[in-house]
Protein backbone atom coordinates (compact mmCIF):
# COMPACT_ATOMS: atom_id res chain seq x y z
CA UNK A 1 0.00 0.00 0.00
CA UNK A 2 1.15 3.49 -0.72
CA UNK A 3 1.03 6.23 1.87
CA UNK A 4 -1.85 7.79 -0.10
CA UNK A 5 -3.83 4.54 0.04
CA UNK A 6 -3.24 4.39 3.80
CA UNK A 7 -4.36 7.98 4.24
CA UNK A 8 -7.59 7.17 2.40
CA UNK A 9 -8.47 4.70 5.19
CA UNK A 10 -8.00 7.05 8.14
CA UNK A 11 -9.44 10.46 9.00
CA UNK A 12 -5.97 12.05 9.20
CA UNK A 13 -4.29 13.87 6.34
CA UNK A 14 -0.87 15.28 5.60
CA UNK A 15 1.70 14.88 8.32
CA UNK A 16 -0.93 13.52 10.73
CA UNK A 17 -0.96 10.31 8.69
CA UNK A 18 1.84 8.72 10.71
CA UNK A 19 2.10 5.34 8.98
CA UNK A 20 4.27 4.62 5.94
CA UNK A 21 3.08 1.18 4.94
CA UNK A 22 1.35 -2.10 5.68
CA UNK A 23 3.69 -5.06 5.97
CA UNK A 24 0.97 -7.69 6.35
CA UNK A 25 -2.64 -8.13 7.40
CA UNK A 26 -5.43 -10.69 7.66
CA UNK A 27 -8.93 -10.71 9.17
CA UNK A 28 -7.64 -10.37 12.74
CA UNK A 29 -4.21 -8.69 12.52
CA UNK A 30 -2.22 -5.96 10.88
CA UNK A 31 1.46 -5.06 10.87
CA UNK A 32 2.43 -1.56 9.76
CA UNK A 33 5.67 0.37 9.45
CA UNK A 34 6.38 4.01 10.28
CA UNK A 35 9.31 6.34 9.89
CA UNK A 36 7.60 9.59 10.92
CA UNK A 37 8.81 9.34 14.52
CA UNK A 38 12.21 10.63 13.30
CA UNK A 39 10.71 13.56 11.39
CA UNK A 40 11.38 16.88 13.14
CA UNK A 41 8.09 18.10 11.63
CA UNK A 42 6.02 15.35 13.29
CA UNK A 43 2.88 17.15 14.54
CA UNK A 44 2.85 15.16 17.78
CA UNK A 45 6.26 16.44 18.87
CA UNK A 46 6.34 18.78 21.85
CA UNK A 47 9.45 20.77 22.73
CA UNK A 48 11.34 18.83 20.06
CA UNK A 49 10.49 15.43 21.52
CA UNK A 50 8.04 12.67 20.67
CA UNK A 51 6.83 11.01 23.87
CA UNK A 52 6.40 7.24 23.86
CA UNK A 53 2.70 7.70 24.68
CA UNK A 54 2.30 9.09 21.16
CA UNK A 55 2.73 5.47 20.10
CA UNK A 56 -0.93 5.03 21.01
CA UNK A 57 -1.79 7.25 18.02
CA UNK A 58 0.38 5.09 15.75
CA UNK A 59 -1.46 2.01 17.01
CA UNK A 60 -4.85 3.74 16.61
CA UNK A 61 -4.08 4.53 13.00
CA UNK A 62 -3.05 0.91 12.39
CA UNK A 63 -6.38 -0.21 13.89
CA UNK A 64 -8.26 2.20 11.60
CA UNK A 65 -6.39 0.92 8.54
CA UNK A 66 -7.20 -2.64 9.61
CA UNK A 67 -10.88 -1.73 9.93
CA UNK A 68 -10.84 -0.27 6.44
CA UNK A 69 -9.05 -3.23 4.90
CA UNK A 70 -11.38 -5.76 6.50
CA UNK A 71 -14.34 -3.67 5.30
CA UNK A 72 -13.26 -4.09 1.70
CA UNK A 73 -10.95 -1.12 1.38
CA UNK A 74 -13.36 1.60 2.44
CA UNK A 75 -12.77 4.19 5.13
CA UNK A 76 -14.46 2.93 8.30
CA UNK A 77 -16.85 5.08 10.30
CA UNK A 78 -15.14 7.30 12.86
CA UNK A 79 -13.72 5.37 15.77
CA UNK A 80 -13.21 6.69 19.25
CA UNK A 81 -10.68 5.36 21.71
CA UNK A 82 -12.86 4.47 24.68
CA UNK A 83 -10.21 3.04 26.99
CA UNK A 84 -6.66 1.79 27.25
CA UNK A 85 -5.67 -1.19 29.40
CA UNK A 86 -2.36 -2.73 30.37
CA UNK A 87 -0.47 0.15 28.76
CA UNK A 88 3.28 -0.37 29.16
CA UNK A 89 5.90 2.09 27.93
CA UNK A 90 9.39 0.62 27.83
CA UNK A 91 11.02 3.84 26.60
CA UNK A 92 10.38 7.50 27.33
CA UNK A 93 10.60 8.79 23.76
CA UNK A 94 10.19 7.65 20.18
CA UNK A 95 12.09 10.41 18.35
CA UNK A 96 15.46 9.02 19.39
CA UNK A 97 14.73 5.50 18.03
CA UNK A 98 16.95 5.01 14.95
CA UNK A 99 15.08 2.03 13.49
CA UNK A 100 11.70 2.08 11.77
CA UNK A 101 8.71 1.47 14.02
CA UNK A 102 6.74 -1.73 13.52
CA UNK A 103 3.18 -1.45 14.73
CA UNK A 104 1.21 -4.64 15.39
CA UNK A 105 -2.50 -4.66 16.18
CA UNK A 106 -4.73 -7.68 16.71
CA UNK A 107 -8.51 -7.60 16.92
CA UNK A 108 -9.17 -9.65 20.06
CA UNK A 109 -12.92 -9.40 20.13
CA UNK A 110 -15.83 -7.57 18.69
CA UNK A 111 -17.34 -6.70 15.41
CA UNK A 112 -19.55 -3.83 14.48
CA UNK A 113 -19.56 -0.85 16.80
CA UNK A 114 -17.27 -2.12 19.60
CA UNK A 115 -13.87 -3.73 19.16
CA UNK A 116 -10.90 -4.50 21.38
CA UNK A 117 -7.39 -4.58 19.97
CA UNK A 118 -4.08 -5.62 21.48
CA UNK A 119 -1.24 -3.53 20.11
CA UNK A 120 2.50 -3.10 20.30
CA UNK A 121 5.20 -0.91 18.84
CA UNK A 122 8.67 -2.26 18.35
CA UNK A 123 11.94 -1.28 16.73
CA UNK A 124 14.47 -3.92 15.86
CA UNK A 125 14.09 -6.62 18.49
CA UNK A 126 12.95 -4.20 21.22
CA UNK A 127 9.34 -3.68 22.30
CA UNK A 128 8.70 0.01 22.93
CA UNK A 129 5.02 0.17 23.90
CA UNK A 130 2.15 -2.27 24.30
CA UNK A 131 -1.40 -2.38 25.54
CA UNK A 132 -5.03 -3.00 24.70
CA UNK A 133 -7.53 -0.52 23.33
CA UNK A 134 -11.31 -0.53 23.34
CA UNK A 135 -12.65 1.33 20.31
CA UNK A 136 -16.23 2.44 19.78
CA UNK A 137 -17.22 2.93 16.15
CA UNK A 138 -19.66 5.73 15.41
CA UNK A 139 -22.27 4.05 13.24
CA UNK A 140 -24.32 7.24 12.86
CA UNK A 141 -24.42 8.63 9.36
CA UNK A 142 -22.46 11.86 9.24
CA UNK A 143 -24.70 14.86 8.72
CA UNK A 144 -27.86 13.20 10.04
CA UNK A 145 -29.13 14.60 13.30
CA UNK A 146 -29.93 12.22 16.12
CA UNK A 147 -33.61 11.86 16.90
Amino acid sequence: MTREQLAALIPHAGTMCLLDGVLSWDRSRIRCIARSHRDTGNPLRHAGRLAALCGVEYASQAMAVHGGLTAGGERPAAGYLASLRDLACHVARLDDIAEDLVIDAENLTGEGSRVIYAFSLSAGDRELLSGRAAVVIDTEIIGVEKA
